[in-house]
């Protein structure tokens, strides 16, 4: 068997050939089109070094019918490398330059705005250049077509594509690790060529956030590593990783082995700048970690904020210091089985200087004695002391909440109930019969990054001193406390952060393996944080419901 695996090496390497005619054809290509972005923008696209190596490899290496030798381009490195424009720069080669009639280009993403991101730079590129004459450009389709050769440029997601027949010539797929299953990719690559002379496929890539190893860009990368290390012997495999593995992560020499244009395309100044905020918060150092040393996540999650800051930011106020005051509530109703939460947040107005929120939290009453087996916590103590509502039943009695909004009601002046309404929609109708305004809050990493950040903010600042003038708008620069209230402070303690490649944050349940741990609840935070997505732009009286947001807030 070794033998034969020997002689098949061998007999690989001799059919092999190189033929520069085809690389200088291939990087002559790439540096006619232009940069589209940044400080090169207009400039033409002069391909840094190692870029031009993995262009002349892939176009140089030949089969001994001249056919090219690689199939797959594997090609993993940090952000801000050039990566979009070099993905874009592969599409529009095989659209224009190499030779196939009729050919079928497809750009691959998980998402409709992550696979506009290369489409754009290749569309861009075409219109700066003199492609732009042999080119037809359908935005609403997202596609470009090479009036010469008849051949399509197409951007597919994995959330809008068909599974129908595709007669691939190239594909390129764009943050692989970002897939929300293998379909795209198992459509994408099962056959999908059989009809073309010399398919090939592009995957250029950052490392992903994957700790449970289960993604299709995990295996990918596994079966890159192997070939690399020479562990699989796959000719037709081209891999080149950038990273840096090690935990001597401030070391700026480690910085350049893991970012191959780093002082070129990607300056040394920000990434220092990203390296001095790595060090004050650990979803930071997660996010440093991963985006520009292209680590893969080995952590699921990252603490939001100390269980001391909660401690600290108890007001010496009550409830009935709030009456008749502005007020918002956020509305955490994500299940009826457990505990749901109502959380009222009163802005800075007249004489009150801080941000001021109290809760009220409610569970079943027939399942309580389980959940605290569960849960391993006192509800009954909690309810006995207030800080719960125990609802008649084994399921949580929606018409209980909406007697404590009606309260709350007549207690504050409410200006808007804010919800994800895929989990309140009976309830939020009925509120807006009584002409209640609510506000559907998604919860997404857009419309929960700036009340996070926002909140974090507020429960670090300080009270001004009273003989200073007050600097900058107190609703953005001031200071938070809240009651003191226990099943609060356990769902402050229980809430992790989950942050997304673009730098975007959510809170999220505790994990534990591939599971989320149920009984590590947050929805008095869910609750919190929903409210602030919309209390944050209050502004005294102004009747803010029908202020513009963005489209990004499906709103």
């Amino acid at each position: 068997m070794k033998k034969s695996i020997s002689f098949l090496i061998v007999l690989i390497l001799a059919v092999t050939m190189f033929s520069e005619a085809k690389a200088d054809y291939a990087v002559n290509f790439f540096e006619l089109l232009k940069h589209t972005i940044g400080e090169y923008a207009g400039k033409p696209f002069i391909l840094f070094d190692w870029e031009k190596q993995i262009i002349r490899d892939v176009y140089g290496t030949l089969n001994e019918d001249g056919a090219r030798q690689y199939r797959y381009v594997y090609i993993e490195l940090p952000k801000k490398n050039g990566k979009s424009e070099l993905a874009a720069g592969a599409a529009l080669y095989h659209l224009f330059a190499d030779g196939e009639q009729k050919g079928e280009i497809y750009g691959c993403a998980a998402d409709r705005g992550q696979a506009s991101i290369v489409y754009k730079v290749a569309k861009d590129m075409v219109q700066i250049t003199s492609l732009a004459k042999r080119a037809k450009i359908t935005d609403s389709a997202r596609t470009i077509e090479d009036k010469k050769s008849g051949s399509v440029y197409k951007v597919l997601s994995a959330e809008a594509f068909t599974k129908h027949g595709f007669n691939t010539s190239a594909c390129i797929f764009d943050e692989l690790h970002a897939q929300p299953n293998r379909d795209l990719w198992d459509v994408m690559t099962f056959e999908a060529g059989a009809a073309r002379r010399q398919p090939i496929w592009w995957v250029i890539t950052t490392a992903g956030d994957d700790p449970d190893r289960v993604g299709i860009g995990w295996e990918i990368h596994e079966y890159a590593m192997k070939v690399m290390s020479g562990e699989i012997i796959d000719p037709t495999w081209y891999v080149v990783i950038y990273n840096y593995e090690g935990d001597d992560i401030y070391n700026e020499e480690n910085w350049f082995k893991a970012n191959p244009s780093l002082g070129l395309a990607k300056s040394l100044k920000s990434m220092r700048e990203a390296a001095a905020t790595a060090k004050n918060k650990p979803e930071n150092e997660r996010l440093f970690r991963w985006l520009d040393l292209n680590q893969w996540i080995t952590t699921k999650l990252t603490t939001w904020q100390p269980i001391e800051l909660f401690d600290n930011t108890v007001g010496t106020w009550n409830r009935n210091d709030l009456a008749g005051r502005d007020c918002f509530i956020g509305l955490d109703l994500s299940t009826t089985t457990d505990l749901a939460s109502m959380c009222g947040i009163f802005p800075p107005q007249g004489n009150q200087p801080d941000w001021r929120i109290i809760w009220d939290s409610f569970i079943p009453d027939e399942n309580m004695r389980e959940r605290i087996a569960l849960d391993h916590v006192p509800y009954d103590k909690w309810a006995a002391a207030g800080y719960v509502t125990a609802t008649p039943g084994n399921i949580i009695d929606y018409t209980e909440i909406h007697k404590r909004i009606s309260l709350w009601r007549t207690l504050y002046n409410v200006i808007e109930l804010d919800a994800d309404r895929a989990f309140a929609t009976m309830l939020l109708q009925i509120l807006e019969k009584e002409g209640l305004v609510c506000v559907d809050i998604p919860q997404t990493f857009v419309s929960l990054t700036d009340p996070l950040n926002q909140t974090e903010v507020l429960l670090k600042g300080k009270a001004p001193d009273p003989t200073v003038p007050v600097a900058g708008d107190p609703l953005l620069t001031g200071f938070m406390t809240h009651e003191y209230n226990l099943v609060a402070r356990w769902a402050f303690g229980n809430t992790s952060i989950a942050v997304n490649g673009q730098g975007f944050k959510k809170y999220v349940k505790e994990h534990k393996g591939k599971s989320v741990v149920r009984t590590r609840r947050i929805d008095p935070v869910a609750a919190w944080i929903t409210g602030m997505a919309r209390a944050r732009y209050y502004k005294g009286n102004v009747d803010i419901s029908a202020e513009i947001l963005s489209d990004d807030w499906g709103m």
